[in-house]
């Protein structure tokens, strides 16, 4: 496979006319060439946090707190899953992952409500899905057993030393919600030592000097931090202490769309595009253990071609900026996943 265009490449995004070379999944050259394309080439992206199953009930709960929509047990989106028929249920969130491979996403870390039958649930709606998938389980420890890791709900809902120490000693991720509603617990979430933390929105000096220190990165989810007016995350902030990634969170609550989520994010903070683009792709794939989100010779092909010459893109100065600020599902033409080429 040849792709063709100006091509984004490495962790700058430097612009690069010419074509990525595929072979078995696997990037085997970048070559720098004269080409007659108006495509962009650039990694497919990664969103960092994700709650798929909200995928059942997209925009209910309108006016509700977020501890009403979802604080853990009785919050809607929980009362909500219980009553689910679990058919509806994996095929709302199958739904869900269509459209995320559609606009540009190659790969996922997705904190799953539900146990050890969310885990399954989650399974067998990506069983047709070319996606990535990084599945954190939640509620108890056999569902981090099945799963890549578990994903906390806040160190204010239970103490989570049992279950931070079962994931240490199998040896996967344990993510955990910190700071979204207030900052009371955050330092108890980062005594946990957590391999992430998402959201940050209420982070003090100290937080963010202990983050520095321990050298935990941050998962943030703008859009959903202004949807349920819980605040601004201090981005920029935490960008200068830290790896920082981008994740759409709830389903229920905003669209899981990556593009969206950059947007917003470049035109709300002072970051580049660069930046911006980093944190939704390498940022989001180091984070999870994922070899993606960088487009160079050796790398899993996990890429998204997007139509320079779309009626959006046409005419754009800058390809990085147009990525991040302008392009959105419309103007994807192709994405490609290491599985198939």
């Amino acid at each position: 496979m040849i792709l063709e265009g100006t091509v984004l490449t490495g962790r700058d995004f430097e612009a690069v006319e010419g074509r990525v070379v595929v072979e078995d999944g696997q990037i085997e050259a970048v070559e720098e060439a004269s080409v007659d394309s108006d495509d962009i080439v650039l990694p497919a992206f990664v969103n960092a946090h994700t709650h798929i199953g909200d995928s059942i009930a997209k925009e209910a709960g309108e006016g509700l707190s977020l501890e009403e929509l979802v604080a853990p047990p009785d919050g809607l989106k929980h009362r909500l899953l219980r009553q689910a028929d679990r058919d509806d249920l994996v095929a709302a969130m199958a739904r869900s992952l269509s459209f995320m491979e559609s606009s540009g996403t190659g790969a996922f870390v997705e904190f799953r409500e539900g146990g050890v039958d969310g885990v399954e649930a989650i399974r067998d709606a990506l069983s047709d899905s070319p996606l990535e998938s990084v599945v954190l389980g939640r509620e108890t420890t056999d569902a981090m057993e099945l799963a890549d890791g578990f994903g906390a709900s806040g160190a204010n809902d239970s103490e989570f030393g049992a279950e931070r120490r079962a994931t240490r000693q199998a040896g996967k991720l344990f993510g955990i919600h910190a700071g979204e509603v207030d900052s009371s617990d955050i330092n108890p979430a980062l005594d946990l030592d957590p391999d992430f933390l998402v959201h940050m929105v209420h982070a003090e000096p100290l937080h963010l000097q202990r983050v520095a220190d321990s050298e935990i990165p941050v998962v943030v989810c703008p859009r959903s931090n202004i949807v349920t007016d819980v605040g601004r995350p201090p981005v920029e902030e935490l960008a200068e202490r830290t790896t920082v990634a981008l994740g759409t969170d709830n389903v229920f609550l905003n669209s899981p769309s990556m593009f969206r989520e950059m947007e917003f994010t470049a035109k709300l903070y002072d970051l580049t595009a660069r930046e911006v683009l980093r944190m939704a792709t390498v940022n989001g794939a180091e984070i999870a253990g994922l070899d993606r989100g960088v487009v160079e010779a050796g790398r899993p092909a996990s890429l998204l071609v997007l139509d320079g010459d779309s009626d959006n893109l046409t005419g754009a100065r800058n390809a990085v900026r147009a990525a991040v600020r302008r392009a959105g599902t419309a103007d994807v033409k192709r994405v490609v996943h290491p599985q198939s080429d």
